[in-house]
């Protein structure tokens, strides 16, 4: 089943991640769509639960999961969370806004569970949580941890990785995905200008010599 959620509950700021790149700006304006295999809407509460194969587009944002909540404050901000199916990681994808004739740039993000906060405009990613970013297809950065936090406003990242259990020894090795890990790949220097060229001398004139007679014509 497909669904086109109208104006009440689209959301209202965009989502993403990268450097200077900020979230693609026409993803403000466009629609949220929603296919799903059953949707639960309460009028009164302003909630959409969207159950089954779940899969939202907004613009270049793609969000996925197994069941995907919707809910609208009262000062009109909209939150969203998506859950994985047991076992599985819901997805986040978006691209990023980037100067004109640099490479194009991707976010994508997976977690158990994914939060959007639409007043915040930051995207949660709890539990196995993973953040990569591409230039065209090459991936280029890389984070993981347990909760990954990204603010598309200022486009700053925490990660935080599984707490020491107290009854691991300290030299044990830590559970799966405990530690906060993360693969950064330089930046590109800016490309070089071919230096400017030097302007040929023009051509002496030949010297003239003083002539010691003088002829009748």
């Amino acid at each position: 089943m497909k669904y086109r959620l109208p104006s009440l509950l689209l959301l209202s700021a965009a989502t993403a991640f990268s450097g200077v790149a900020l979230a693609e700006k026409a993803d403000r304006s466009k629609p949220m769509n929603i296919e799903a295999d059953a949707l639960r809407h309460d009028e009164l509460k302003q909630t959409s639960v969207f159950t089954g194969h779940v899969v939202v587009t907004k613009g270049t944002m793609v969000l996925r999961g197994a069941q995907v909540d919707v809910r609208q404050d009262a000062d009109g901000y909209q939150y969203g969370v998506a859950t994985a199916e047991s076992g599985k990681r819901a997805f986040f994808r978006q691209k990023r806004d980037t100067p004109p004739g640099a490479p194009d740039e991707f976010i994508e993000g997976e977690g158990e569970v994914i939060e959007y906060d639409g007043r915040n405009d930051t995207v949660r990613f709890i539990r196995r949580a993973e953040l990569r970013r591409y230039r065209n297809a090459t991936l280029s950065d890389e984070v993981s941890g347990a909760v990954i936090v990204y603010n598309n406003l200022t486009d700053l990242f925490t990660v935080d990785g599984q707490p020491r259990t107290a009854n691991r020894p300290a030299g044990a090795a830590p559970a799966a995905g405990g530690r906060v890990r993360a693969m950064l790949s330089p930046k590109e220097p800016p490309a070089k200008e071919p230096p400017a060229a030097v302007p040929a001398k023009p051509a002496s004139a030949p010297a003239l010599r003083p002539s010691q007679t003088l002829e009748n014509p």
